[in-house]
């Protein structure tokens, strides 16, 4: 979570640099893994609409074609934070299962610290600020996972 905070990005900043040159953008911000980038991100926005785990925000300055959604609950998926670190790596375990539960015990940390008790169905139109990672697969389309989720 630390290292997620230190290392965040303004969401304008990181959107402009990506689009400039992905490649460099992602080695300069970035850590690398065989599915992507996975980018430290930080945004303050307004929450919109709600679809499944995931909560929709627009945050001033963003390219109008860019969906950033973060992940809300009540279910994480993915292993971008486990990603995020550049420090847990597959050779570090017995197996692929392992390896996978190791993503899935961060997430399951971060569904208890950082989301709590919030009930997302009721963020609609709310300002947040938010601190988290997202795997660079459509530059359209950022899903933030959370270290530090705040309502305003």
């Amino acid at each position: 979570k630390q290292s997620v905070e230190t290392r965040a990005v303004d969401a304008v900043e990181l959107a402009q640099a990506i689009a400039a040159d992905k490649k460099a953008a992602s080695e300069k911000y970035g850590v690398k893994t065989t599915t992507g980038p996975v980018f430290p991100v930080k945004f303050t926005g307004v929450i919109g609409e709600r679809k499944a785990n995931y909560s929709v925000i627009a945050v001033e300055g963003l390219p109008a074609e860019l969906t950033l959604r973060v992940q809300t609950g009540p279910a994480l998926n993915g292993t971008d934070l486990r990603d995020a670190t550049g420090q847990i790596e597959f050779g570090q375990f017995k197996n692929q299962i392992e390896y996978q539960d190791a993503g899935s015990a961060i997430n399951n940390e971060v569904k208890k610290v950082v989301l709590g008790d919030l009930d997302p169905a009721s963020l609609s139109g709310k300002t947040v600020s938010v601190i988290g990672v997202f795997k660079l697969v459509n530059p359209k389309s950022w899903i933030v996972t959370p270290v530090r989720f705040d309502v305003q």
